[in-house]
């Protein structure tokens, strides 16, 4: 069974890992979207003794963030207005919202991330869509969840990542605090490793994701994190479920 362990921090500047934890008990009833730690703020949880974690090479913080985030990246300029057009139209064919995020002028992360929820609400249905490729409660749709956390923090797409921590995005961080947390980040890659099997309780899925993140600072420095995230969603047959979210991420300094 996860543990019951929720809290989790952003990694900020020099990396005082801080990142919020994971949603509530429901699954989000809008689109959420996102990716991962910053400032080499790898969204990473505190030690045991309750402490935020340090950087890596115990390195001081990193100034304050800006006031104002750069603006994210548009898909389009991310990976081409022909392919963002595709993904778009793919978004546009599953999304239940009548104003939906598929825009080639939003994030990449925005749009899978919408992608991924409509097919979750399309429940059994999605395996008879062309455009649910991923099976919605499987371990690789967890999988591509962690990565799209990050991809969303690459895009400066920090709403999109805030929110696919639960229905109300990080309940221990407000989004301004969660983007300033990465605000001194230029890069992040993550590597997943095997996740775990899907278990189930008390009408949830849970699911654990490990990774190894390695983080790029605005002042060249590197930072590595390992550590995993406990991902939930509703069970099927319980609700309507819009796919999975992060309950809690646990990093460490590797």
């Amino acid at each position: 069974m996860i543990s019951p362990y929720r809290r989790a921090l952003p990694l900020v500047g020099a990396l005082a890992l801080l990142a919020g934890c994971g949603g509530g008990d429901t699954d989000p009833s809008s689109q959420a979207s996102g990716t991962a730690p910053a400032d080499s703020e790898i969204a990473a949880s505190e030690a045991a003794s309750g402490a935020p974690l340090a950087a890596a090479d115990d390195a001081p913080l990193a100034t304050p963030a800006p006031a104002s985030p750069a603006a994210p990246i548009s898909c389009s300029a991310d990976v081409g207005e022909a392919a963002a057009a595709r993904l778009a139209e793919q978004c546009r064919a599953v999304s239940p919202a009548t104003r939906p995020p598929c825009n080639a002028a939003n994030s990449c992360a925005m749009i899978r991330n919408e992608i991924a929820r409509g097919c979750a609400i399309l429940g059994e249905d999605a395996a008879k869509t062309p455009q649910c490729k991923i099976e919605p409660i499987s371990r690789e749709a967890a999988a591509d969840l962690v990565s799209r956390f990050y991809a969303a923090i690459n895009a400066r797409d920090y709403a999109a990542a805030w929110s696919l921590w639960g229905p109300y995005g990080n309940p221990e961080q407000t989004l301004d605090e969660f983007a300033k947390g990465y605000a001194n980040t230029r890069r992040t890659h993550v590597e997943i490793g095997k996740v775990s099997g899907v278990e189930g309780g008390a009408g949830s899925l849970y699911v654990t994701v490990p990774v190894t993140i390695d983080a790029e600072l605005d002042n060249g420095r590197r930072q590595r994190f390992t550590g995993s995230y406990d991902l939930r969603q509703i069970n099927r047959g319980m609700g309507i479920s819009q796919g999975w979210h992060i309950m809690s991420a646990k990093l460490k300094p590797a």
